[in-house]
Parts: structure tokens; C-alpha cells; sequence
């Protein structure tokens, strides 16, 4: 549990990094991966171990690698637009992208607990963006829709890591996240070429800060919580991961001075409630509602 819970709160920390540099939102990403991947793969020469894919498994990696690319392009311009806040709660609206998914191609039905969350995480959102919609910026606006888009990618990058799974990968979490993390970076490369960004970093600080986001949320946060996730029940899975959203809101705060309207916490209480209440079986749902 504590290593659960330590890991949520370093992945908190991701949209903190992208505000504190300087550093167009492609070329962050790119260097969260690229030092991630480096410090991964020392993991891995230390451990001995390989990144092998095997079958089916190897295009589920490449799309894995796809979608999180799209996954951080999108909320790294969110981030700068509406705030880390905002944006990281956004992002996990990816709860419902999985739900709808599943209704549409796996003939899943939604239970009426997963239809209360789904309401009650509109009237959030609606709260959390839209209680002022006509008097922010076009820029919000677009950083609003970017964090929605951002929830479809991160759940479609969620549901290729499990067909990594299924399609024959070996190894441990390490060597694919590792995997994921090296692909990722080549294509964020490729993104930041096609929009005429320099890869030079401009000063000394942005390079400890992008180090830091490498480090902290892509390899020690992630490695923490994928090593305590199978041995903690899913209800506590679910309710600890908040901390990433809910600590996102506490350092926009703090480091950034952002001020919230009552309209604003309110619905982000209301999201995160619904965020829960998505991600968790029937039984458990109805339980927490």
C-alpha cells in the first residue's frame, strides 16, 4: 500500500515539471521519455534482464507507443492552457472512455451504479469548466477539449498495454515499461521535427527539471505502482490513484498561486467521486456509492 500510494503522488508531480521549464510542451515530453527510457534501461542491464516481445504482442506495443505519444502531446498543451489541476483531472475522465468502449465492442452493459457515475461526472465536469465557459479564453477552451481528448488516448493506450499482455509479451513490468517508454520517445522526436522545435535545452534548471520528470513520475512512480497493484484489492487501487488528480489540484495551488471558485472545487469533487465510482466492478460500486 505504501508503495502504491508514494507512486500516485510522484506521478501527481508529472504537470508540475511541464509548468517549471521553458521548454515547448513536444520537446518536455520527449525528455521525460528519453531520460526515462535511459534510466530504464540501466534498470534493466542491472537486473539482466531483456526487453523481448513476442507475436501479437509487438503491434499492441507499437500502438501502445501511439497513443501515449498523443496521450502527452495533448495534455502537455492542456497543461500550460488551463492549469496541471485541471488538466490531470481531465485526463482520468479516461475511466468512461474505457466504459464506452467496452459497451461498444465487447457488448458489456453498463450497471446503474456506472450510469450514476457517469452522470454525476457531467455535472462535475460542467461545474469544473463550464460555470464561467463564456467569460475564460479561447485558450481554455481549447485547453479543455485537448484534456477530454487526452482521457480517449490515455484509455486507448490502457487497453494496448493489455493486449502487449495478451498478444505474448514476456518479461517483467520493467521491460515493458521500458519498451513503451523507448518507442514513445522516437515518435515524440519525430512530433517535435514535423513542428520545427529545437531539442536544446535552454538552461541549466529546465535540464534538472526535465531529468526530475523522467526520473520521479516515468520510472519511479510508475515502477511503484505496478509493482503493488496486484497486491492491493482493486477498491483500494482505485480510491489510492486518486491522490494523482486530487495532488495535481494541491500543487497548481501552491506552486502556481491558481485560485479556485467554489463552482470549480465543487465539481472537481464531484469528478473525482465519479472517477472512483467508474473505476471499480459492480458489487464495489455500489458499495462506495
Amino acid at each position: 500500500m505504501w508503495q502504491l500510494i508514494v507512486g500516485a503522488v510522484m506521478i501527481s508531480f508529472s504537470a508540475v515539471f511541464v509548468r517549471l521549464v521553458s521548454e515547448p510542451p513536444s520537446v518536455s515530453a520527449f525528455y521525460r521519455m528519453a531520460f526515462g527510457s535511459g534510466i530504464l534501461l540501466l534498470v534493466l542491464l542491472w537486473r539482466r534482464e531483456r526487453v523481448r516481445v513476442n507475436g501479437r504482442g509487438a503491434l499492441f506495443l507499437l500502438l501502445a507507443g501511439v497513443f501515449f505519444t498523443l496521450d502527452l502531446v495533448l495534455w502537455h498543451r492542456s497543461i500550460l492552457y488551463v492549469g496541471p489541476g485541471i488538466a490531470t483531472l481531465l485526463a482520468n475522465f479516461q475511466v468512461f472512455v474505457l466504459a464506452a468502449v467496452g459497451v461498444a465492442f465487447f457488448k458489456e452493459r453498463l450497471t446503474i451504479y456506472q450510469w450514476l457515475a457517469i452522470g454525476i461526472a457531467m455535472l462535475g465536469l460542467i461545474l469544473l469548466v463550464g460555470s464561467d465557459w463564456a467569460g475564460v479564453s479561447a485558450q481554455y477552451h481549447v485547453g479543455v477539449i485537448l484534456g477530454l481528448l487526452t482521457a480517449g488516448c490515455y484509455a486507448g493506450y490502457i487497453l494496448t498495454l493489455r493486449g502487449v499482455r495478451i498478444g505474448g509479451e514476456s518479461g517483467s513490468p520493467y521491460t515493458l515499461i521500458t519498451a513503451v517508454s523507448l518507442i514513445t520517445a522516437v515518435m515524440i522526436a519525430a512530433v517535435v521535427g514535423v513542428e520545427g522545435d529545437s531539442f536544446a535545452i535552454h538552461s541549466w534548471s529546465d535540464a534538472g527539471w526535465l531529468f526530475l520528470y523522467g526520473l520521479v513520475p516515468q520510472v519511479l512512480g510508475w515502477l511503484l505502482i505496478s509493482h503493488s497493484m496486484n497486491k492491493v484489492g482493486a477498491a483500494q487501487v482505485g480510491l489510492v490513484l486518486l491522490l494523482q488528480p486530487t495532488c495535481a489540484f494541491i500543487w497548481d495551488w501552491a506552486f502556481f498561486g491558481r485560485h479556485f471558485s467554489p463552482p470549480e472545487l465543487a465539481g472537481a469533487i464531484l469528478a473525482l467521486a465519479a472517477i472512483y465510482m467508474g473505476s471499480l466492478k459492480s458489487k464495489q460500486a455500489a458499495k462506495a456509492a
